[in-house]
């Protein structure tokens, strides 16, 4: 089954560069910061329409077109561009994430970082790849040593969870930080040792479930706030190296207290 996904996280990567800094339509979901184009919805099509033909049995939920046949063992789990905003305004960091569950538990994902054409990948028990290539996560145990990577949700003049106020105690902790705008390549940076740490709130399951499975096959941690495993449907993230986690827990925990 993962040749088949990267065949189609792939293909639908390429859909999305040809389309990128081309005449699209825009439209926008919750607010003016949330947006869809044409392009998210035509990488989107390309995917179901792959999966209905070579697994017709299995489900699927996707960011744009919802959930389709939810009781079945087998479900995808779709971002069909994730970074959308980037996209949008010529910046050239986005992806495709695509994650197979199996009873509700992620067994493998593929994360294309289309710009810079990598390919990141990982199925249950084998360890996580970057262009073939095995990844790791870092050996880092000092948060003050760290260069960390965060994202903000739509909402964020709402302050939900206290993002703000955890985001600058992060930014005086550790020795850097970053906002990427894909929460997807978010992870897998992490995965690969370039990122240490990254938190966000309020990503929806086809933010994570990919570029969560793949931090975990290269050795890394994902919780939420307060460390209990998290599923992708969870309001927090917190994905480490598994070294400086407790190290990020703590500042965040300091945060909602103030």
């Amino acid at each position: 089954m993962i040749d088949k996904l990267l065949t189609i996280t792939k293909e639908a990567g390429n859909i999305v560069k040809e389309g990128f800094q081309t005449d699209y339509k825009v439209e926008y979901k919750t607010n003016i910061s949330n947006l869809v184009t044409e392009i998210d919805k035509k990488s989107e099509k390309a995917i179901i329409e792959f999966i209905r033909k070579e697994f017709p049995g299995h489900g699927i939920l996707a960011e744009e077109s919802g959930a389709a046949n939810e009781n079945a063992e087998y479900q995808w789990v779709i971002d069909p561009l994730d970074g959308t905003t980037n996209f949008a305004h010529g910046f050239p960091i986005f992806g495709v994430s695509i994650g197979i569950q199996k009873n509700g538990k992620t067994v493998c994902g593929a994360v294309y970082h289309v710009m810079n054409d990598i390919m990141y990948s990982a199925e249950q028990g084998s360890g996580a790849y970057k262009n073939g290539k095995k990844i790791h996560v870092n050996e880092n145990d000092s948060l003050e040593k760290s260069l960390l990577v965060t994202g903000f949700p739509y909402d964020i003049a709402d302050n939900p969870h206290n993002a703000l106020t955890i985001f600058t105690n992060m930014v005086k902790a550790s020795r850097g930080m970053r906002r990427l705008g894909s929460a997807s390549i978010d992870f897998c940076c992490v995965a690969e040792g370039i990122f240490d740490g990254f938190w966000e709130v309020n990503l929806q399951p086809w933010d994570i479930c990919a570029g969560k499975f793949i931090v975990e096959e290269a050795g890394g941690k994902v919780t939420d706030f307060i460390g209990t495993p998290s599923s992708i449907f969870a309001p927090q993230i917190l994905c480490s190296n598994g070294k400086i986690h407790n190290a990020m827990i703590e500042i965040i925990s300091k945060s909602t207290e103030e």
